[in-house]
C-alpha cells in the first residue's frame, strides 16, 4: 500500500474517489449493479446487469455509467460474436470492477460484529477458564448460526455481510474478507474464527455445504464447498 498513513483527506485523490464511490452505492439499484459485477468473475454487458438487477435496461445504462464515472467500474468493449469488421456489429458494453485497492474495500468491514465476538468470547474464557481462542471460534460458529437462515439464499446471506461470493467449482470463492484488518494483523487467529463463522452460516442455510481453511492472496482465507447431496 503506497498511500502515505498522514495523506490528507480533503486533497487526497483516493479519499476524494472513495467518497464518491460510496455515495454513490448509496443508491439501491447502483448498489445492486456494482453487486453483481463482483459476483462475477468476468465483465458483463448491459442486459445481463440490467437482469439481474430487476431494472430495466435503460434505467441500467444511467446508473452504471454513473459508477463509471465515479471510478466504481471500468468498461471494455467487446464483440462476444468473435467477429470482425464490416457486418461485425457494434462491439458489446462490458462492465468489471476497477483494478484498485478501492473497490475490494468497499464492502462494509464487520469490525463491529469482530468487537463483540472477541468480547463476548473473552467473558466466556473468564467464566469457563476455556482459553480464549477455543472460546472465539466457539463463539463464532455459535454467532453464524444466529445470522444465518434457511428462508435466505446462502449467496445473499454471504453478499449481505460482505464476503462477496464468487461462483467456483459448484461452491464459492470469497472474494473480500469483512475482519481484512484483523485479519492481517492476527491471520491464524482471526482466520480460524472467520471459518468457524462461516461454518455456522451455511449449516443454518438451505444449503449446507462443507467449509474449510483456504489462504489464498487478495480474497478471504474461506472456502465453500458445493451443497451436500
Amino acid at each position: 500500500m503506497s498511500q502515505s498513513l498522514h495523506a490528507d483527506p480533503a486533497t487526497d485523490p483516493a479519499t476524494h474517489t472513495a467518497t464518491l464511490v460510496l455515495a454513490a452505492l448509496a443508491d439501491p439499484s447502483r448498489r445492486a449493479l456494482f453487486e453483481a459485477v463482483r459476483r462475477s468473475d468476468h465483465a458483463l454487458g448491459r442486459d445481463e446487469l440490467a437482469e439481474q438487477a430487476g431494472l430495466a435496461r435503460a434505467t441500467a445504462a444511467f446508473h452504471l455509467d454513473r459508477l463509471v464515472d465515479v471510478g466504481a467500474l471500468t468498461v471494455e468493449f467487446e464483440r462476444r460474436s468473435g467477429r470482425t469488421g464490416p457486418g461485425a456489429g457494434r462491439p458489446a458494453k462490458l462492465y468489471s470492477l476497477a483494478n484498485d485497492e478501492l473497490t475490494a474495500s468497499v464492502p462494509a468491514r464487520q469490525y463491529v460484529l469482530a468487537g463483540d465476538m472477541l468480547a463476548e468470547a473473552a467473558e466466556y474464557s473468564d467464566s469457563t477458564g476455556v482459553p480464549v481462542r477455543d472460546a472465539l471460534v466457539q463463539t463464532a460458529e455459535v454467532r453464524g448460526h444466529e445470522l444465518g437462515s434457511d428462508q435466505v439464499p446462502l449467496v445473499d446471506t454471504l453478499v449481505g455481510i460482505g464476503y462477496a461470493p464468487v461462483a467456483c467449482d459448484g461452491g464459492y470463492r470469497l472474494t473480500n474478507c469483512p475482519f481484512h484488518r484483523l485479519a492481517a494483523r492476527h491471520t491464524d487467529l482471526i482466520c480460524t474464527a472467520n471459518t468457524a463463522f462461516v461454518r455456522g452460516l451455511t449449516d443454518e442455510s438451505a444449503e449446507p455445504r462443507e467449509v474449510w481453511l483456504e489462504p489464498t492472496e487478495g480474497e478471504c482465507c474461506v472456502r465453500i464447498g458445493g451443497a451436500h447431496p
